[in-house]
């Protein structure tokens, strides 16, 4: 089922589609979408002739509530339901499962006959949930699809247009540096052995959230105790995409430097003009990280 705003053109590009139907609303209301959405996908089916079609044709004449394709009618009796894990899917998942009676699975990258595979920690840990029986599962982007469909059959259905959404957006907050999850962070600061001690990471932290970064560290940084592990960048830490990445006393290892992603920015500051971090940064600062940072810490006025 596809549910919004241009579905009939997102059907084109779906090519393992088999069968669908159609919802063409331009009013999220997640609420009101699930509560019709559970009494329609527990309705047994009433069509006797379905259209074979392309993505270029719809059938319209059927609405949601008592007309559906054999196929699609036994979505009520499915296992399994998937919604991606986008930011509509993540707000209508948890209302349709609460609809339906089932548990929601949140974050799948694999979907089993009896649960899904989930990612916890930055990816880091990979955890098999078992559901007793029917259940709804949000998929992580990019995870592996399936064969293309030979043929596509489409319906067109209705779901009441909403004359305003049942949620109000009453403001959105941006999120804590020191909470935000360290793979979607835009702005890193990260922490090497060269600051010295754990008093200069925990300043560091300080410094970054008046700046609006995440704390990040090498694995020297968390197995030392300085920070969590949750804080660890690298091939066995956190894999991370940043927009800006600082690096304070980082030498710059294989491991931590696997698990940068592509910055567009990255700084260095170290004592050591040939190590791989300034060597691969685009501003290389060589001077001692703990005094630059007890130099940014005064400006700011962090303590």
């Amino acid at each position: 089922m596809l549910v919004g705003t241009g579905v009939k053109e997102a059907a084109a590009e779906l090519p393992s589609l088999c069968t669908g139907a159609l919802a063409e609303n331009g009013t999220f209301a997640p609420g009101r979408w699930a509560r019709q959405l559970a009494k329609t996908l527990t309705v047994p089916p009433f069509v006797t002739n379905p259209t074979t079609a392309t993505a270029e044709t719809v059938c319209t004449n059927r609405s949601a509530a008592d007309a559906y394709p054999p196929t699609f009618g036994r979505i009520g009796n499915a296992e399994r339901i998937l919604l991606p894990a986008s930011a509509d899917g993540r707000d209508l998942a948890p209302r349709l499962a609460a609809e339906l009676g089932r548990p929601l699975l949140a974050g799948a990258i694999r979907v089993t006959a009896h649960g899904a595979e989930v990612a916890r920690w930055g990816d880091r840990v990979c955890a098999d949930l078992i559901a007793d029986g029917p259940f709804v599962a949000t998929l992580q982007p990019g995870v592996r699809g399936s064969a293309p469909a030979s043929e596509t059959v489409l319906y067109a259905i209705e779901l009441p247009h909403a004359e305003a959404p049942d949620v109000t957006v009453i403001e959105v907050l941006d999120p804590e540096p020191g909470t935000v999850d360290l793979a979607e962070a835009p702005r890193i600061f990260g922490a090497g052995a060269g600051l010295g001690n754990p008093e200069s990471v925990a300043l560091l932290e300080k410094v970054g959230n008046a700046m609006g970064a995440a704390l990040g560290a090498t694995r020297v940084v968390t197995d030392a105790g300085w920070t969590g592990y949750q804080r660890q960048i690298g091939t066995t830490g956190v894999v991370v995409h940043p927009e800006l990445y600082v690096a304070f006393g980082v030498s710059g290892a294989a491991q931590h430097v696997g698990g940068l992603g592509d910055p567009a920015q990255v700084v260095s500051v170290n004592l050591d003009e040939s190590c791989p971090m300034t060597a691969m940064a685009d501003l290389g600062i060589v001077a001692d990280a703990p005094a630059v940072l007890a130099e940014l810490a005064r400006m700011l006025e962090v303590r």
